[in-house]
């Protein structure tokens, strides 16, 4: 496979991994936290709609909800592994032959993403890394390639990000200058905006 070959957009589903407790923020549901007058995930759909064909959200609560904002939701199809459950969700239901994936509770992404992954990719794909070090949910995949490495992981009872992608051809894109931080603390809450309502 060339791997510097330009993938169309066309080819390219947005993967949004909400489906998380948010226990340090209460059970507040990062998803639809407001940010200048606009739910979390809404925001991040927005930002990739030029670069991306199609988008879901790996969710697990309120999935009406995202139906009626007009987004496509999945849950997990097992329980207790934590992000990686999010991701075997999102390769079962993607239909393109690869995968963005973001958490919902980051704060800033550059437009050019999917293309700065997709130019560094190596054949599984590729993940970021920003100026805080490897960011494994911010990740362009091989579709295929994942399905079948996040079932065996799921079987074999290894849920860490980075031990899946360990087993993946995935390069590794520094992205320098760039901080993505996220959503975790009524303190981050604050530095992005966003208050308590």
């Amino acid at each position: 496979m060339d791997s510097s070959a330009a993938i169309a957009r066309s080819g390219i589903t947005l993967g949004i991994l909400a489906g998380g407790s948010a226990l340090r923020l209460g059970g507040r549901d990062k998803a639809w936290l407001m940010r200048d007058g606009e739910p979390q995930v809404l925001r991040i759909a927005k930002r990739f709609e030029d670069g991306t064909a199609a988008v879901l959200v790996s969710a697990n609560a309120g999935l009406d909800r995202y139906a009626d904002a007009g987004l496509a939701a999945v849950r997990d199809r097992s329980a207790g592994a934590g992000p990686l459950s999010g991701l075997d969700a999102l390769a079962a239901a993607c239909r393109t032959p690869w995968l963005l994936t973001l958490p919902v509770d980051l704060v800033d992404a550059g437009d050019n993403l999917p293309r700065t992954l997709a130019a560094g990719r190596h054949a599984d794909g590729a993940r970021a890394r920003d100026d805080d070090g490897p960011q494994p949910l911010v990740a362009l995949w091989r579709v295929a390639a994942l399905r079948e490495a996040a079932i065996a992981a799921l079987a074999a009872g290894e849920f860490a990000v980075h031990a899946l992608q360990a087993r993946l051809d995935l390069a590794e894109v520094p992205l320098a200058g760039v901080r993505f931080g996220n959503l975790n603390t009524p303190d981050d809450l604050r530095a992005a905006g966003i208050g308590n309502h």
